[in-house]
């Protein structure tokens, strides 16, 4: 009887879920046909609010009705947006000014950062003022403001800056006490994506590699924030950081003015005071009580790209981890993206060249070579491939981009990682340790095999590392081929180690300095297209009705709080950073790690945040703590 009380508890539970999933859809759905044709209005003499309430990513998340409908959607602008929105309101009359609200903002590559804050520029060369608004600033929020006409901060905030770098979580003496094997097969003295499982700390080729790319990251950071803020020295900040909080008597923000970091301190209604002598008053807007319109609102009056025929450049996205199979937007699916490619190709006759956009730390080896094979095919018909790589593209991230004609980077994008690996987790101890002993019988060495009960077999082991280290030569020949270097020297740079753009440059793994547009503009050129190029998304599609959803979502969504401090701010990111480790770990244990991966744990450092990946990792983090009480 009792089970059948719980059968009928989770039947009853099932129904009630259904039903108040179905009243959602109907009342978001009414909600969307009624506002639906509806064009938001852009006030004259307004200023582009940019509340930033989340991440900046190149390809925004996709989330499933159930979560959208919950409130519980990623918090993500797409970079393409931002651009398109800044650079059209550069150019629209009835915006006055462009105010950036950093409050919710939870970072960003530091590559995008590069991309948005030259928008910025742009706008300011217009003549119109920019205001950027947080209760405190840390390094990405800070770089994306410095090139505001006015940095505002609350009198009770101030500035921290960290540089990259951070620790990572190690794992090997809790495996061990728990008596569980990591089968680890690698090539490359710098793969260092298995030292969390194998060692109880980094080791010495591994730091210095390291050690060596945040350097560099550093210097890229601080040579884009000397250009922006030439007043502001940040390593001086930095080394006397306790000396100036204490001439201001431990006043955070009082110190980051004088350092001029920030330009006016003020309550958030000082703030408001000033946009509505600014740019007038309007009692209903959602930030507060001055006249402008949304980042969301004006993208919707603004519509899509003007032009509608003539010549295009497609661009492919790459983000994420790269996976096998269908996959949603924002992890790449290798069968998705070759679909949406082959069906743009199909129906977009008006498309001669591509750009594939890579914002990937890697992943699979066969899904990274599945997508290289679709561009090449697109190659093979005709079409010159122009790489553009965002924060990151690095191991399989890399491999894709090989098929390109031409490689566009940043100083501060993240990629090499040539190496591969495979872990196989393995339970023959902590099994016997409870009294659980594996037996049976074979036909040859690797029945049954691989055995995580028992354990690998010396044949199985062997296989596997001659198999790694196959791939490691198909990957050093991709690479040699389409660099034109020979493999010797790619084999020497390789080794699993990870490069910043400026040194990657030097080493020829990219070709030149530029963002998304300058690699739009020389793909276009390569193709023989006059004039500014039409550019065609080449992505899975979104559903009208789950747009609707996510809109609903979303505005749920942005009511969450977010860590104002600076310290919580930073606390957060650290949080974040560790479930993101736990959440590798839960990878590994899974044995989803057990393919041929081509991946990179180094470009966490200054990847995209992921706060979809970030929040399903937190939450696994939680079950595992959870466990021990």
């Amino acid at each position: 009887m009792k089970l059948l009380g719980t059968l009928w508890r989770i039947v009853v539970g099932i129904k009630d879920l259904l039903v108040l999933l179905l009243l959602a859809i109907f009342f978001i759905a009414l909600s969307a046909a009624l506002s639906s044709g509806k064009v938001a209005r852009v006030p004259d003499g307004g200023a582009l609010v940019i509340a930033l309430d989340g991440a900046i990513v190149d390809q925004a998340s996709e989330t499933t009705p159930f979560n959208a409908a919950s409130g519980n959607v990623p918090a993500e602008v797409q970079t393409r947006d931002l651009v398109r929105a800044i650079d059209a309101a550069a150019a629209d009359k009835r915006i006055k000014a462009l105010v950036l609200e950093l409050d919710g903002f939870m970072g960003a590559g530091q590559a995008n950062i590069e991309t948005v804050v030259a928008a910025l520029e742009r706008f300011r060369k217009t003549g119109k003022p920019i205001h950027a608004w947080a209760t405190a600033y840390t390094d990405d929020s800070w770089l994306l403001a410095a090139p505001a006409t006015r940095i505002w901060a609350n009198s009770l905030g101030g500035v921290i800056i960290t540089g990259p770098g951070g620790s990572n979580l190690y794992f090997a003496r809790a495996l061990d006490k728990l008596n569980i094997d990591v089968n680890v097969f690698r090539v490359g003295t710098y793969k260092s994506f298995v030292e969390p499982y194998t060692r109880a700390s980094a080791s010495p080729e591994a730091k210095a590699a390291d050690q060596a790319l945040v350097n560099s990251l550093w210097q890229s950071w601080l040579a884009e924030a000397r250009r922006l803020r030439p007043k502001a020295d940040i390593p001086a900040y930095i080394a006397q950081l306790p000396q100036r909080l204490g001439r201001f008597g431990g006043d955070g923000a009082r110190a980051a003015q004088d350092a001029g970091l920030v330009d006016q301190l003020g309550s958030r209604d000082d703030f408001d005071a000033a946009m509505i002598k600014l740019v007038g008053e309007d009692e209903l807007a959602d930030w507060g009580h001055f006249a402008g319109v949304s980042l969301d609102d004006y993208l919707n009056a603004i519509g899509g790209q003007a032009k509608s025929k003539g010549d295009a450049v497609g661009v492919v996205y790459v983000t994420g981890n790269i996976v096998d199979g269908e996959a949603p937007r924002g992890t790449a699916g290798s069968a998705t993206i070759r679909a949406a490619l082959e069906e743009a190709l199909e129906k977009e006759p008006d498309i001669k060249a591509l750009v594939v956009r890579v914002d990937s730390g890697g992943g699979s080896v066969t899904a990274s070579e599945e997508i290289r094979a679709a561009l090449l095919a697109a190659k093979a018909d005709g079409l010159p491939v122009v790489a553009s790589f965002g924060p990151v593209a690095a191991s399989g991230g890399y491999w894709v981009g090989t098929a390109a004609d031409e490689i566009y980077a940043q100083p501060s994008t993240i990629t090499g990682s040539i190496g591969v690996f495979a872990i196989l987790p393995s339970f023959p101890r902590a099994l016997n340790e409870i009294g659980i002993n594996a037996d049976g019988v074979k036909t040859t060495p690797y029945s049954g095999e691989p055995d995580v009960v028992a354990g690998l077999s010396p044949e199985v082991r062997q296989v596997l590392q001659m198999g790694v280290e196959d791939i490691y030569r198909r990957f050093l020949g991709v690479v040699s081929t389409a660099r034109k270097l020979p493999v010797a020297e790619v084999d020497r740079i390789a080794q699993g180690r990870v490069w910043a753009g400026a040194e990657a440059q030097k080493l020829k793994l990219v070709d030149k300095f530029g963002t998304l547009d300058a690699a739009v503009k020389a793909a276009a050129a390569k193709a023989g297209i006059k004039g500014e190029p039409r550019v065609i998304v080449i992505e899975k599609p979104v559903p009208e009705w789950q747009k609707a959803l996510e809109s609903f979502g979303k505005a749920e969504a942005d009511e969450q709080a977010q860590a104002r401090d600076p310290w919580a701010r930073l606390m957060q990111a650290s949080r974040l950073r560790m479930a993101a480790a736990v959440a590798d770990l839960g990878t590994m244990a899974s044995g989803r790690s057990a393919t041929m991966q081509a991946a990179c744990v180094e470009c966490a450092v200054a990847g995209s945040p992921r706060p979809a990946a970030q929040a399903k990792a937190e939450h696994w983090l939680a079950r595992l703590i959870g466990a021990q009480h």
